[in-house]
């Protein structure tokens, strides 16, 4: 388990403490895409070990998952399936808290010229929703 990082919002009014996971990566898919502005891109932190202090606001932004943001700044802090764990925002921690870009989900929905450099798993649309829980566009909120 990696060390206990410190982060902040841009205001600074929310800190937050993880052992952050030492890989991290990028989501291309509507939902992220509209709330980030960008990919949003995220490192995975284990409940147990994230102390979250200050103006926090959530939004449950599908069935089994919520965003948070500080309610001072705006900056956008994690994504987090149904109380497990958290996927928080590596611009939160100096240097992402050490954590590398692995992979990129949604890779097919990508704007031309967004290719990160590297050994990066690259994973589709198709194979991401064969795998894993989804909200199509017509679904969101």
């Amino acid at each position: 388990m990696s060390a206990l990082q410190h982060g902040r919002c841009l205001c600074g009014a929310v800190t937050i403490e993880a052992v952050l996971a030492p890989e991290m990566g990028a989501c291309f898919c509507d939902m992220c895409t509209r709330w980030s502005g960008s990919a949003m891109i995220g490192v995975d932190a284990e409940a147990e070990t994230v102390t979250v202090r200050g103006p926090v606001k959530t939004y449950r932004s599908s069935p089994f998952a919520e965003r948070a943001w500080c309610d001072t700044c705006g900056s956008n802090l994690w994504i987090r399936d149904d109380g497990k764990q958290y996927e928080l925002m590596p611009g939160l921690f100096p240097n992402a808290g050490g954590a590398r870009l692995t992979h990129v989900v949604y890779a097919d929905r990508a704007p031309e010229g967004w290719n990160y450099a590297g050994e990066i798993t690259r994973i589709s649309a198709t194979d991401y929703e064969k795998a894993n829980p989804f909200v199509s566009e017509g679904d969101m909120p």
